[in-house]
């Protein structure tokens, strides 16, 4: 799967149901390649621009499922809410 791909999905907390918005960026191990977190700006926040300087940091580990137009994660998203 592409960068581009995964941008166009939608990630969803299975925890709660609620919906995290749409995945900005990647954090990757240089060392192996692996996607280590996947990072999507907070509410509020338009294009990853404007608004509060929050982004949700997932770690791939709290990945459940890759689907067609989702991710489905389980992470308790005030431990993954940080400063930019």
């Amino acid at each position: 799967m592409r960068l581009y791909e995964i941008k166009q999905k939608e990630v969803i907390n299975v925890r709660d149901g609620d919906r995290l918005g749409l995945v900005s960026d990647l954090n990757i191990d240089e060392t192996c390649g692996k996607i280590c977190e996947l990072i999507i700006p907070a509410p509020g926040r338009i294009l990853g621009v404007f608004g509060r300087e929050q982004e949700y940091r997932i770690p791939w580990s709290c990945v459940r499922k890759l689907g067609d137009d989702l991710i489905i994660v389980e992470c308790d998203t005030v431990k993954v809410l940080f400063d930019c």
